[in-house]
């Protein structure tokens, strides 16, 4: 076989990648919690009576700079969230760079500016590093590693029949801010990116409503919501279904991905959560990220069903059903 950009962009392509090759070319994969094989946001380390949650990402978005943020923030943002959609309080981070020959200082110092911002908002420390200096013509790539602590590690894989599902806001705005600025699509209101760190919002509904009652979580960036939602529903062995009336999304959004031809559901989000809480403490959830920052356009999209195992169905405007389907791959290569 040969590498292709698909198989980097989340959605059917790279699972295939990854659970074809990868894992199976792979034999140590666990240290007694979440392992690789569960493919979860982050893998979980049993220590004394908590667990350590670690995680990795890797960062090549095009264009480095982009409407509402950079890599630099993207960078921390991501792997924060990684951390935070397994119920853990990120700890610290470590940070590795590959940059090109000749790259502009100016450029390079506004990015470790963003860095150090966001890392902050948190608060999160930036550790340990290292600085590689190329000739490929790559502008600068941005690895990042987390480490966090979680009182019980949650995964994507624990939806119940009759739990409710949210959003933390808006869908799409990532993937369509970064194709419409590679495309030159203007608006009235500027396109830009979610890119946030999301643990003030997850933080915010356990103290809410408990970590025991938000049954999963996952962190929808490439492959967009479609993507993160087959997969609760896949490894629940469980049906979600959604009301397309009830996806928040902006009208900008919504007319650039008409014009791109693009679903807002498949694209990368970079500062929101799906959550899948307990029927009971659906609304408080909902008011608790409601009260923070990154989350006043969150909003209940669905529920857990029995039906459609491994599934997740949309209702439409209209009041009819189809399958929401996950996507090959991000539509939008190099999102993030």
């Amino acid at each position: 076989m040969k590498i292709k950009l698909e198989h980097g962009a989340g959605g059917e392509m790279m699972e295939e990648l990854i659970r074809d090759v990868i894992l199976k070319s792979l034999t140590l994969k666990s240290v007694g919690g979440i392992g690789l094989d569960a493919l979860d946001d982050g893998a979980s380390i049993p220590f004394g009576d908590k667990h350590l949650v670690f995680t990795i990402d890797g960062h090549t978005v095009k264009p480095i700079f982009f409407p509402g943020g950079n890599i630099g923030r993207l960078a921390i943002s991501g792997t924060v969230n990684d951390l935070a959609v397994m119920g853990a309080k990120p700890l610290a981070l470590a940070n590795s760079m590959i940059i090109q020959e000749g790259f502009d200082g100016e450029s390079f110092e506004a990015i470790l500016k963003a860095m150090d911002e966001t890392a902050n908002e948190v608060p999160v420390s930036i550790v340990t590093g290292d600085t590689k200096v190329v000739e490929d013509n790559i502008g600068i790539f941005v690895i990042t590693a987390g480490i966090g602590i979680a009182e019980r590690p949650i995964s994507d894989s624990g939806a119940q029949v009759g739990d409710v599902v949210l959003v933390s806001g808006t869908v799409g705005d990532h993937g369509i801010a970064i194709m419409s600025h590679r495309e030159g699509i203007a608006f009235e209101t500027e396109l830009k990116s979610d890119v946030a760190p999301i643990w003030s919002v997850v933080e915010s509904v356990a103290d809410a409503i408990g970590w025991e009652n938000i049954h999963a979580m996952k962190d929808p960036t490439r492959g967009g919501l479609s993507n993160a939602l087959n997969e609760m529903a896949k490894k629940a062995d469980v049906g979600i279904l959604v009301k397309e009336s009830d996806i928040p999304i902006r009208s900008e959004v919504k007319a650039a991905s008409d014009m791109l031809g693009i679903s807002p559901y498949d694209v990368a989000n970079e500062g929101k959560v799906v959550m899948i809480v307990k029927r009971e403490y659906a609304e408080e959830a909902l008011e608790a990220m409601k009260r923070t920052k990154y989350g006043e356009n969150a909003a209940i999209i669905g529920e857990v069903v029995e039906q459609y195992k491994g599934k997740v169905i949309l209702e439409t405007g209209i009041g009819g059903k189809r399958f929401l389907e996950p996507p090959l791959g991000d539509p939008v290569p190099r999102v993030c």
